[in-house]
Order: structure tokens, then C-alpha cells, then sequence
């Protein structure tokens, strides 16, 4: 399968979303909301729940699987509170040791001006910064579209997973063949070249491994919860007999490797 057939089914308006993950994964969810700072942001959603028995803080960005939904959360689009709510969250989940699931969806942070003047930038660098010292174990997902900065804010994680059909890139194909061919309905041609597809990034190591979708996700949706769920378990058990120092000193040398000897492939 071809790049831009993967940037097609990520996309797939009846793909699964990081909330119907988390209804099948988690038991008892609650969900917090708002940053402490400004408001609410519905493109992201955190809270605690239980999975298999054991305590964990989950954070996802999520869109709308209907036009006022889309509105209510920004089409999947974060701005600045909704980062500092995951950032929070994070924070939470360490005080009380619960590892922290993280599920990405979305093309990118949210980009209007109201999102730079209260520091969209700043926000998303914060994540990253605090995250990667985070003591207590952080696996991500990317179970659809994984856009720019705004996915990588909520990547730094101990290990990160993609779904078959997902991808994750610095930007859209859109804006690369904007920027590289000057012409955005060159997208398909530039989506060959981008390295944004599973198989892809994790022969480049940039992800530990792939969650297949077997027949296709919305008629194995089951199967990929059972593989992601499996992943998540030997993950939470393996993290046990980590300390708290192995774990951030992993973390760092998971993300500092990046680029060293990674791109011969």
C-alpha cells in the first residue's frame, strides 16, 4: 500500500477516534477538564481510569465525528490550554505514580491567531520539556493522523506505537508539496517522500513498533484493541521494576539516539 492510500485511511471519517479507545481499553473513566490558566480546550481529553486493574491518567486529542462536534473541539486541532491540561494531567499522574496512556489524532495544533497570542508556541515547548523528565512511565499511540508539533507535544513518550494506517509527520502532505513543489495538489507525489507511514518510521526507529489493523480497523476494531492493549500491558508491567531515575535516563536516551545512526535506511 502506498503512502498517500495510508494519508487516506488515516484520515477516514469512519476511523476509529482516541475516545472509542478508551471506552474499549478503560474502566471507569473520568474525565477533568480545563488548563487552570484560561479554559477548557475540547480537543483534548485527559482524566483516570483503570485499565486491567490498574490505576492510569489518559490523555488523547481528539476530533468530532460530527460537524458540531468538530466545532466543540476545534477539529482535533489543540491550542494552548489543551496542552497545558495534558502537561497538568502528566504532572498528576507522576504525584500519584499512574503510568500515562497518551492517543494521538490530530493534523496539527490548532493554528489561528488566538492560539499564538496566548503562546501556542510556548505551550507546546513546555510539553515537551517537562514531559521527557516526567517519573513515571508514558506510552503514546498514534492511531490516525499525527500532525507536526502539535502530535510531537504529546509523543515523549517512553515508548511510541503507531497503528498500521496512521502516519506521522512534520507537517501535512498538503503543506510539504506547498513548500517543496510550491503547488499543495501535488500532496500524493509528496506523501511518497515524506517517510510518514508505520512501516516507514519504524524502520528508521523512530517508533517501537505496529499495531496491525488486520481486515481494516472498522471491521477489526476488537483485534487492534486487543493488540494495543497487550502492548500497553507488557509495557506497565515491564515499567514495575524500573526506578523512577532508569526511567527518565531511558526516556533521554530514547529521544537523544534520534539521528545517530538512525538514517541510513
Amino acid at each position: 500500500m502506498g503512502a498517500w492510500e495510508k494519508v487516506q485511511k488515516a484520515r477516514d471519517k469512519h476511523r476509529p477516534l482516541p475516545l472509542d479507545f478508551i471506552n474499549a481499553m478503560i474502566d471507569g473513566f473520568m474525565e477533568f477538564k480545563g488548563d487552570r490558566l484560561f479554559k477548557e480546550d475540547g480537543a483534548v481529553i485527559g482524566g483516570v481510569g483503570f485499565f486491567m486493574g490498574t490505576p492510569v491518567t489518559v490523555v488523547a486529542i481528539q476530533r468530532g465525528k460530527t460537524l458540531e462536534e468538530n466545532i466543540i473541539r476545534n477539529f482535533g486541532n489543540p491550542n494552548p490550554e489543551g496542552y497545558r491540561k495534558a502537561l497538568r494531567l502528566i504532572r498528576q499522574a507522576e504525584k500519584f505514580k499512574r503510568p500515562v496512556i497518551i492517543l494521538i489524532d490530530t493534523k496539527g495544533a490548532g493554528c489561528a491567531v488566538e492560539a499564538e497570542e496566548r503562546g501556542q508556541g510556548e505551550a507546546i515547548a513546555r510539553c515537551l520539556f517537562e514531559t521527557a523528565t516526567v517519573k513515571t512511565p508514558i506510552i503514546s499511540f498514534i492511531t490516525g493522523e499525527g500532525g507536526s508539533g502539535g502530535a510531537l507535544a504529546l509523543a515523549v513518550g517512553d515508548q511510541v506505537y503507531m497503528l498500521e494506517n496512521s502516519i506521522y509527520s512534520i507537517l501535512s502532505p498538503e503543506g510539504f508539496s506547498s513548500i517543496l513543489y510550491k503547488d499543495a495538489s501535488k500532496a500524493k507525489e509528496a506523501s511518497e517522500i515524506m517517510k510518514i507511514t508505520s512501516d516507514e518510521l519504524l524502520k528508521l526507529r523512530v517508533i517501537e513498533g505496529i499495531v496491525p489493523e488486520y481486515g481494516g480497523i472498522d471491521k477489526d476494531f476488537n483485534l487492534v484493541v486487543r493488540d494495543m492493549s497487550g502492548i500497553i500491558r507488557t509495557f506497565i508491567d515491564k515499567a514495575k521494576s524500573e526506578t523512577d531515575d532508569a526511567l527518565v535516563e531511558a526516556r533521554y536516551n530514547r529521544f537523544r539516539s534520534f539521528g545517530i545512526g538512525k538514517w541510513d535506511a
